[in-house]
């Protein structure tokens, strides 16, 4: 495991009436600010793996770039906790709204910022990538198999990039939005298809979460917890499918199960 996720901390262990002391594995919590044509943009609060691809996806959820070749350059130095871009437009006034300046690791930004910037940039989905309730259970299990850095520190998100049959690339993060905005990077960056695409998450479905799947013109998101209100709104009128509390066998089909083809009723 590489040592970037986790930090070992000497702690103490009580067990009924018995204490131990030894290293406890700790998600390691990073900050990345990332200084876009020389100007401050954003703080991101992160696990510090696949830097470049969260800085990549980050930029593209928030509509400053369509495409990975409108970045003309980008150096990340993880020392000094900074993110360089250069793009070949220049930024227009609103692009750097303050309200962008922090990307906690929990929830992502404010109401103000959401309704201004999230919901104009958002897509709807018009996918047509189908598959059966049994895909969807093996691909979270093979998910919760291989999130070997959730199972040393048990405080970290995890979000795979698949195909209905397959689990490509799986991204960590102790913030649930950026493991998604890694794989949006990565998806940038290999020019990647999304046509027979899902993605397998572990954390919330938030509002946000369901707007930067939207973004990535993803149709199918299966979770393993639970939904909010408003993202089951924003999913039904978006025209993605979302799946909540996917394990031991069951699952809940919230909106658009027509891409799921063998529920019955």
């Amino acid at each position: 495991m590489s040592k970037e996720v986790y930090t070992n901390w000497v702690t103490t262990h009580v067990r009924h009436d018995k204490t131990e002391t030894k290293a406890d594995a700790v998600a390691s919590e990073f900050p990345l600010t990332i200084v876009l044509n020389q100007e401050e943009f954003a703080t991101i609060v992160c696990t510090p793996t696949n830097l470049m691809e969260m800085v990549i996806g980050f930029l593209a959820s928030e509509g400053i770039i369509l495409l990975r070749k409108e970045i003309k350059t980008i150096e990340i130095d993880s020392t000094r906790g900074f993110a360089d871009v250069e793009l070949y437009k220049q930024l227009q006034p609103d692009d750097l709204n303050p309200s962008q300046r922090f990307i906690g690791s929990c929830c992502g930004k404010s109401r103000q910022f959401y309704f201004k910037s999230d919901v104009q940039t958002a897509r709807t989905i018009m996918q047509s990538v189908s598959m059966t309730t049994k895909q969807c259970m093996a691909l979270m299990a093979t998910l919760q198999e291989q999130s070997n850095h959730f199972k040393q520190t048990g405080g970290v998100h995890n979000a795979a990039l698949c195909t209905v049959d397959n689990l490509l690339e799986i991204r960590t993060d102790i913030g649930r939005h950026n493991t998604l905005d890694k794989l949006n990077g990565y998806m940038l960056e290999h020019q990647l298809s999304v046509n027979d695409k899902v993605i397998v998450f572990s954390g919330r479905l938030s509002s946000e979460v369901l707007l930067k799947i939207s973004k990535m013109r993803i149709g199918i998101i299966i979770s393993a917890s639970a939904p909010t209100d408003l993202a089951l709104k924003l999913a039904d009128e978006l025209g993605i499918t979302a799946i909540g509390f996917t394990r031991d066998n069951k699952m809940n089909v919230y909106t658009h199960p027509e891409r799921i083809t063998d529920l019955e009723g």
